[in-house]
């Protein structure tokens, strides 16, 4: 069975190559981005499966399909279950979730035989449409900016340069990247819908931190981990318990 990857992380790729290789599939391909893989597909015969990641370093793959026809099955894998959720509701294969696990590839493969025990050419699995729409909400769903006063002055500040938000005495704020803090008006529960999961995670029930401002995680009591960031050091962010696993797995 012939198989290409499509994986902007190479350890990752480099990975889930060495288990289909023990699986005994055939490799024939690994491509890192939208454009290379928009170009290969240009040029070469579709293989049997993809193995195929949701975000990569230049947009994310349903992109691929806006300009190429894809014939292949699909198996996706993700970091986030919003986005797996979304992609296998588009009658893909299956979905991995990141780390990939043996078990759950060896499930996903036998589930490829299953739904396809000939090689006769197949429709493509994600209609234009359906692929339109998902890239429409993505795309959309997200909130770029936040508005906030400072004195008698409204300022809109980017969410790229925002290091944290957090929760103190009922009110919610926003920490910037240059150190500094402003109230705003949503409230954590609601910044779960207005953040892009890819870049925010919860940590707690008083934090969200921003992926790129972490700058170490240290063990922690009761199976709980620290953060340190950048430059917030007013508070000690820890991450709770019950949402280790996840925020690992955000971690990619």
């Amino acid at each position: 069975m012939n198989v290409v990857i499509i994986e902007d992380e190479k350890p990752a790729a480099r990975r889930l190559e060495r288990m289909l290789n023990t699986e005994g599939l055939s490799v024939i391909k690994t491509l890192h981005s939208v454009a290379k893989a928009k170009e290969w597909f240009r040029e070469n015969e579709q293989p049997e499966l993809i193995f195929l990641d949701i975000q990569l370093s230049d947009g994310l793959s349903f992109e691929i399909f806006e300009q190429i026809e894809i014939s292949s099955s699909i198996i996706f894998t993700t970091a986030y279950d919003q986005y797996a959720l979304k992609a296998f509701k588009l009658n893909s294969i299956d979905y991995l979730l990141k780390p990939i696990e043996e078990d759950d590839l060896q499930k996903a493969i036998e589930k490829y035989k299953h739904f396809n025990p000939t090689k006769e050419k197949q429709q493509p699995s994600l209609p234009m449409e359906q692929i339109k729409q998902l890239l429409s909400s993505y795309q959309n769903n997200y909130k770029e900016r936040f508005t906030v006063k400072v004195g008698q002055h409204i300022r809109s500040i980017k969410t790229e340069e925002i290091e944290c938000f957090y929760s103190e005495n009922k009110a919610s704020f926003i920490y910037t990247k240059t150190g500094r803090n402003y109230p705003i008006d949503n409230s954590l529960e609601q910044l779960e819908d207005l953040l892009d999961p890819l870049v925010f995670f919860r940590v707690s029930r008083k934090y969200f931190v921003h992926i790129d401002s972490i700058k170490d995680i240290i063990a922690y009591s009761n199976s709980r981990l620290k953060i340190k960031m950048n430059n917030f050091q007013e508070d000690e962010i820890i991450v709770s318990r019950e949402r280790v696993k996840d925020f690992k797995s955000w971690l990619g």
